[in-house]
């Protein structure tokens, strides 16, 4: 049986839903929505004449629409949450262990609503509408490409700010995302606190350093070396999926804890017989891998990939170099999640964003996720931590 539960979550490593309990019977099924905003202005200076986002909600806004619950999602990930959208789905949004009808972020009381994000890796996945290099530019007619707009996490936030005000919401009962929806969820909070009760941020970050911002830089440069990239020209031509696939790998990789990624694979046998034999033959553990994540390139673009990736490399909270007055505009109650076992975002710097905030006198408290996963138990191990973020969005 764990080995089972084993494969079935390495299926959706490269998938932008993960493993949820609910059955068939009490699954909730969503529709994505699509909404349209004009002359949205970037951080770095740039208008774009239109911004399209998809986004899906789940429970019943309130007649004084202050029971809104908003989830921003991670990098690789989209709007989609929890739920299904259709009844025989394989799988429900990757949160659906803790989004639902008497869940911890339960729908009967709250209005849980998630939109993809500018530049959404997963512009070939059909349930996905974003923004990006891939867009068509109203000026040219063609795919904006490169000469699309350097965006930042706080662009991310602005969008869905554009979304919610359309909605005639102007207050968070709370906001909670993971890995870089933590990054949204931080921005929102620093950038928008008198709209924010409550902040929620699972394995993430307060602002990158040196490491981080060379390690993201691993996952973008295959990309940049694949021989069909053509600085980003590639739009009606032969697509660089060689080098996204191999960003594929990297991600992964990077995202999980060798606990769980060697028990991934039961029958390894280090004298593979057909890579002693012969350089040009792949060891089958490599050879897995590569078919995982060439499928997993097929649904997403390589340029957008590259703009999350920028995205990620410029977030620091508020866009201020100074973190600790970054954080003291935070007026929202924060329960920081990092995952003990974490070798991409590092649980000790959010050991120090908690001591920072609790210096400066604000209502902070910490919780480690422990688990095998790594960065990912903040996705496959975040049901122990169900009782605490119900008890907290009640306080």
């Amino acid at each position: 049986m764990k080995t089972k539960l084993i494969i079935l979550l390495w299926l959706v490593v490269f998938s932008s839903t993960a493993f949820g309990a609910a059955s068939k019977a009490d699954t909730m099924l969503v529709e994505k929505q699509h909404f349209t905003t004009k002359d949205f202005t970037t951080v770095s200076g740039v208008t774009l004449e239109q911004v399209d986002i998809g986004w899906e909600s789940y429970g019943k806004l309130n007649a004084n629409k202050d029971n809104v619950i908003l989830i921003t999602h991670y990098f690789s990930g989209t709007s989609h949450a929890a739920g299904k959208y259709k009844a025989d789905d394989a799988l429900p949004g990757y949160w659906d262990a803790i989004i639902g009808p008497g869940k911890a972020i339960d729908t009967n009381k709250y209005y849980v609503i998630s939109s993809d994000t500018l530049v959404n890796a997963n512009w070939h996945d059909e349930n996905v509408i974003t923004t990006g290099p891939a867009s068509t530019n109203p000026k040219t007619g063609k795919p904006y490409g490169l000469d699309f707009p350097v965006v930042t996490i706080t662009d991310f936030v602005n969008v869905q700010k554009r979304l919610l005000d359309s909605l005639g919401i102007t207050k968070l009962h709370a906001v909670m995302g993971a890995s870089m929806g933590s990054f949204q969820a931080l921005e929102w909070a620093t950038r928008y606190p008198d709209k924010v009760e409550r902040l929620i941020h699972v394995i993430g970050a307060a602002t990158m350093d040196a490491w981080t911002v060379a390690a993201l830089e691993k996952w973008a440069l295959p990309i940049r070396l694949d021989k069909n990239w053509q600085q980003g020209n590639y739009y009606g031509k032969e697509r660089p999926l060689d080098g996204l696939a191999a960003t594929m790998l990297n991600i992964t990789q990077d995202a999980m804890h060798p606990i769980i990624y060697n028990a991934s694979f039961p029958d390894f046998n280090v004298l593979d017989e057909g890579a002693l034999k012969d350089i040009r033959t792949l060891p089958k553990l490599n050879q897995v891998l590569a078919q995982r994540a060439m499928a997993r390139a097929k649904t997403q673009d390589a340029n957008h990939v590259l703009y999350l990736v920028r995205a990620s490399q410029l977030f620091t909270a508020g866009m201020q170099s100074d973190l600790t007055t970054a954080l003291k505009n935070v007026s929202a109650k924060t329960l920081l999640l990092p995952a003990t076992n974490d070798l991409l975002l590092r649980p000790e710097n959010m050991r120090t964003v908690f001591d920072t905030m609790k210096a400066t006198g604000k209502d902070v408290e910490i919780s480690e996720i422990e688990g095998g996963w790594g960065h990912l138990d903040g996705i496959f191990s975040i049901a122990p931590k169900a009782q605490l973020i119900s008890e907290f969005l009640e306080e």
